[in-house]
Order: structure tokens, then C-alpha cells, then sequence
């Protein structure tokens, strides 16, 4: 069962953080005290009567330039790293609390789920398909064919409710010739319990479990 809904509000959020690097200046300094010893020593040990020639000492000190010149690049580029996965995951601490739009599975526990349809390209009639955690249809009702959100009840046919669980909806359409047209996922919203960093793509943890890509996050609204 389906209820059509007036207007849906959505709000969008973010928060930034800064995250001091870690500095490599006593390494580099030990590195560069090293050189020196070594190149003192080579002076003083050298032989008298054939003597290190001077563009020999120059050619090493261009050499150790170059290698410290490295190290503060590699040093920059993880400092550069470290601040913005530190910053990231403190602008997703910001959501936790609040409704995502997402097109993955979400939470049912008896409450209707806002769904927001998108019609496929020249569809003349739709439908809004429901499936379960395991993919299974178990919900199919006529749609208007508009973008208008809508309320799932999560009651059966016989008027039974759905067991609380994970669902996920896709829109199926209906050409003015009678053919089937490609099936859209159909979003919907749900409140956001953790934030997880993995890797370069954070992850976002919604009320009863499911787990989706923070990318995949099309729009933010305060909690219910």
C-alpha cells in the first residue's frame, strides 16, 4: 500500500576539521648531520698530494639537495593525505543523527518509508517493486507516473504488515506500445547510526545495519 505525499524538505549538512601532519624535521635533520660527519671525514682523511677535487664536493652536496628535497615532498604529500582523510571522516561525523537519501536497502520496523520515485524515460504507466534483504519481490503498487514522493506502509495485499527487516524498491515502467522499460532504484531516506573509513571511501551505517558508500549519499535531512 502506497500514499502519495505533497512535498518532501530535504537539508543538506557539513562539517570540516583540521588534523595537525606529523613533521619528519628530526629524521631529516639526523640525515643532514650524517652527511656532514661523512664529508668532514673524507676531508680530513683525504690524501694530501691528490686532493678531492672541489666540483667533486659540489657534485655531492647537489646530490644530498636533491635527496632532502625528496623527502619533504613525500613529507608534505602524507601530510596533505592524512589531513583530508582526518577531514573527511570528521564532516561525516556531522551526519550521524540525520536521514540520507539513499537508493541501497534500508530499515522497516512497522513505520511507513518514505520513497521517492524516479519514472523511466517515455513511461506511460509505472509501478513501485519492493524486495527484501534478499532481493526477493515481495510488494508491487501503481504509481503515478510523476517524481512525487510517496509513503510504502509495508502492508500486504491481505492487509498483513511486512516483517521489520531490510527493503529496497525500484520503479518498473510501461511504454505507451505495451513494452517493459528498464527498472529504476527508487530512493528513500534513512537515519544514520556510525561512519566508517575504508580506504578512500567512506562508509555510512544506517539504524538496523545496512551499509552503503558515502558517495553514494545524494542528500542529507534533519532526523525525525
Amino acid at each position: 500500500m502506497i500514499t502519495p505525499i505533497p512535498g518532501n524538505a530535504t537539508a543538506a549538512t557539513s562539517a570540516t576539521v583540521a588534523s595537525d601532519a606529523p613533521q619528519a624535521d628530526a629524521v631529516l635533520s639526523s640525515d643532514f648531520e650524517t652527511f656532514i660527519k661523512m664529508l668532514t671525514t673524507q676531508a680530513k682523511y683525504q690524501d694530501p698530494m691528490e686532493p678531492i677535487d672541489n666540483s667533486e664536493y659540489a657534485a655531492q652536496l647537489a646530490q644530498f639537495s636533491m635527496v632532502e628535497q625528496q623527502v619533504q615532498s613525500n613529507d608534505l604529500l602524507k601530510a596533505l593525505a592524512t589531513q583530508l582523510g582526518s577531514g573527511g571522516i570528521g564532516q561525516l561525523a556531522g551526519w550521524i543523527g540525520m536521514e540520507a537519501r539513499t537508493t541501497g536497502p534500508v530499515p522497516f520496523d512497522g513505520s511507513p518509508i518514505t520513497v521517492l520515485p524516479t519514472p523511466p524515460a517515455n513511461a506511460t504507466a509505472m509501478e513501485l517493486v519492493v524486495f527484501d534483504a534478499q532481493g526477493r519481490e515481495v510488494d508491487r503498487n501503481p504509481l503515478p507516473v510523476s517524481d512525487d514522493p510517496v509513503l510504502w506502509a509495508g502492508v500486504q495485499q491481505s492487509g498483513k504488515p511486512f516483517a521489520a527487516g531490510q527493503y529496497s524498491f525500484s520503479v518498473e515502467g510501461e511504454a505507451a506500445d505495451g513494452s517493459t522499460l528498464p527498472s529504476k532504484a527508487a530512493a528513500t531516506y534513512a537515519r544514520i547510526t556510525e561512519v566508517q573509513t575504508n580506504g578512500t571511501d567512506p562508509q555510512v551505517v544506517f539504524n538496523g545495519g545496512a551499509q552503503v558508500s558515502a558517495s553514494s549519499i545524494t542528500a542529507l535531512r534533519e532526523g525525525a
